[in-house]
């Protein structure tokens, strides 16, 4: 008997702790549709951001190329290759999100 009331309680204080834990309901649909309209916008606006970033250093790639001989890659080069990977993975993930 003591047994199953201590399982009852312990039962009822996990289900309080449960709803308690519960994230909050959204009320109204529309603020989240708003939520997600806001992230995007921000998403397109970094997406931008970086596709100057991507320009910018593409260029600067193409000059180290250019100064540098056939059989010789300079250091700066290879990093600024390194970092449009980089830019073009980050805009890539960006675009499959949504």
């Amino acid at each position: 008997m003591r047994t199953t009331l201590l399982a009852g309680i312990a039962a009822t204080a996990l289900g309080v702790y449960l709803l308690a834990q519960a994230p909050p309901r959204a009320e109204d649909p529309r603020l989240k549709r708003q939520q997600i309209e806001d992230l995007l916008k921000a998403e397109h606006a970094k997406s931008v951001e970086d596709a100057a970033k991507l320009m910018q250093f593409s260029e600067d790639l193409k000059i180290e190329l250019e100064k540098s001989g056939r059989h010789v890659i300079s250091v700066a080069a290879y990093k600024k290759a390194e970092e449009i990977e980089k830019i073009a993975k980050r805009i890539r993930g960006r675009m499959q999100r949504f």
